[in-house]
């Protein structure tokens, strides 16, 4: 039976881990943005090498499960950073790296991926006679990117970018598996608590709704006013 009474406690219970969940998801996005927009300049300027490596790159991090990436790094991190560490002569214990740090690499190697894309497709979009009408102005190249470029590039890759954020904030769920606590998995410990699992999914939904709709709404302001700017 539904009951209406545990809603107040579980919702204090589960608002608790709004907060960490938000600064690992923001976390994960800024990085993932900041790499996937150097990979998707290579592609986009063509570079030799590396482009072939940002291919694949892509292709094997979208292809495979995120849950395989999280397990990977839960169990490859450790010794990864012990032996890379050990080469400039510090004794470091990778296996007391918290559970959070890999779950953050994991999700940011993974995101990368998609925000290529994302990136890549709003490159694509800008007009490329405007880069000349800009040239024959006498601007620089730095001038014509910072000035003409990047602008638009911002304002077309907004709503994709704001997706990804929300795609971030479900993926945090499976951070469950290597004990990091999100706000699925904090609505899973208190339901455990009282074993009212319906009523606190229902919490853990309208948090996730309220988030979505804040995530929107920004981004469609944002787009709006920078559209006016460019």
């Amino acid at each position: 039976m539904f009951d209406s009474e545990v809603l107040l406690p579980d919702l204090w219970d589960i608002l608790g881990a709004v907060p960490v969940t938000l600064a690992m998801a923001l976390g994960i996005f800024v990085f993932s943005t900041i790499v996937g927009s150097l990979f998707a300049m290579v592609e986009y300027r063509r570079v030799p090498l590396l482009r072939e490596l940002v291919v694949a790159y892509k292709v094997v991090f979208k292809g495979v499960p995120m849950v395989i990436v999280i397990f990977l790094a839960y169990y490859g991190l450790p010794p990864t950073l012990r032996f890379l560490t050990s080469l400039v002569g510090i004794d470091y214990n990778g296996h007391s790296t918290p559970n959070w740090i890999t779950l953050i690499v994991a999700l940011t190697a993974c995101v990368a991926a998609f925000q290529a894309e994302v990136v890549k497709g709003a490159l694509n979009s800008f007009d490329n006679g405007q880069a000349d009408a800009a040239y024959s102005l006498g601007y620089k190249r730095s001038q014509v990117f910072r000035r003409v470029m990047l602008p638009q590039v911002i304002v077309a890759a907004i709503p994709d970018l704001a997706n990804s954020i929300m795609v971030i904030m479900k993926a945090l769920s499976l951070g469950f598996a290597i004990e990091v606590v999100d706000i699925f998995a904090q609505s899973q410990l208190t339901a455990a608590l009282n074993f009212y699992y319906l009523e606190a999914f229902l919490i853990a939904v309208v948090i996730y709704m309220v988030i979505a709709y804040i995530v929107t709404y920004t981004a469609d302001r944002m787009e709006r006013a920078l559209r006016v700017w460019a």
